[in-house]
């Protein structure tokens, strides 16, 4: 009878320890999915607008916010109305957030940080900084932060930057020490070489 009770006493004190082990975890710091080599393309009407890649995808789940990393790297191709590259987006570091709303319609974000190269492969511009912010719900990206800005047109830097998600009207908001070209060469032809290798160009 003794040795019943003990048995039962210990049984009882091993599943309250693992109990106690089990409350301190915290599901929300471990990934419920891990992707490798990631590739998602998005369409609409069979066409396609706009694809995805990234060596690593996380995610993480919580009641009130739900997060996918891309710790490795992140690329972002958008095509325009005639099915031709127009937007690359290129960052050391990625996050996806999505605040969660019970009555109300969920925030969506995107954040990219690190370098982070922003072009429009049709307009031959090309945008540097450390950290950019996507809208989508918006149909905007912008930055707060550091901007280089490469053109045909010249070159231009500043703090903050506003534009469609398409970098088609990217404007610097607080410009300094820059420079415009004022006469180009009339004769110079500039090759779209990224829209004559196929729709889905290697890295």
């Amino acid at each position: 009878m003794m040795a019943t009770a003990l048995a039962v006493a210990f049984i009882v004190f091993s599943c309250s320890s693992k109990l106690k082990e089990a409350e301190k975890l915290d599901l929300g710091s471990a990934p419920r999915q891990v992707i490798n080599d990631m590739f998602a393309v998005e369409s609409e009407n069979g066409r396609t607008t706009m694809r995805v890649e990234a060596p690593l995808m996380q995610r993480f789940e919580t009641d009130t916010l739900d997060r996918e990393t891309f710790p490795e790297g992140f690329y972002v191709y958008g095509y325009n109305e005639e099915g031709l590259l127009e937007t690359t987006i290129f960052s050391d570091n990625a996050e996806h957030r999505v605040k969660k709303h019970r009555r109300t319609e969920n925030e969506e974000m995107w954040v990219a940080t690190g370098n982070v190269v922003i072009q429009n492969v049709i307009k031959q511009e090309t945008m540097e900084t450390d950290t950019l912010y996507w809208d989508r719900s918006a149909g905007e990206i912008y930055t707060d932060s550091y901007v280089r800005m490469y053109s045909d047109d010249g070159f231009m830097q500043g703090f903050g930057m506003r534009s469609d998600d398409r970098a088609r009207n990217a404007e610097i908001q607080r410009p300094f020490n820059s420079f415009g070209v004022v006469v180009q060469d009339s004769t110079r032809v500039v090759v779209d070489s990224a829209n004559f290798i196929g729709p889905f160009p290697k890295k």
